[in-house]
């Protein structure tokens, strides 16, 4: 077995894969042509977007969308830069909603968070080591 996806239930498929490209610099992998899903290149582990109420066909489980004005769901991004402060001060100007700036943590990684349109929490970070 291997991580395959992570994939975030969002009201806009495709201006979710937008702000994606705008704010963070990552490129399409692709858009299925009813809008329901969508991937971004990421490596080998992909981010996926999946439209809530196709979500909501598919399970019996209640789902509850996140939303800017909503607490943030218990669940973070992180993307990883040599560029932390470039690249969180870039997405506010996006778009993306500032949480906290850029800071060097104990372990000396470089840490900033932002929320995303859909409300998601995104760890902009360096890499560890």
């Amino acid at each position: 077995m291997k991580f395959g996806y992570a994939i975030l239930h969002v009201n806009s498929v495709t201006d979710t894969v937008a702000f994606y490209e705008r704010a963070f610099g990552l490129s399409r992998g692709m858009v299925v042509p009813t809008g329901d899903y969508g991937e971004m290149v990421t490596g080998e582990t992909k981010l996926a977007f999946a439209q809530i109420d196709f979500v909501k066909t598919l399970t019996p489980v209640p789902i509850d969308t996140a939303a800017p004005g909503k607490p943030a769901p218990p669940v973070a991004i992180a993307l990883v830069t040599d560029q932390v402060s470039a690249a969180y001060e870039h997405a506010i100007a996006v778009g993306a909603v500032a949480v906290k700036a850029p800071e060097k943590k104990p372990w000396g990684q470089y840490v900033g968070y932002v929320r995303d349109i859909n409300g998601f929490m995104v760890e902009i970070c360096s890499p560890i080591g």
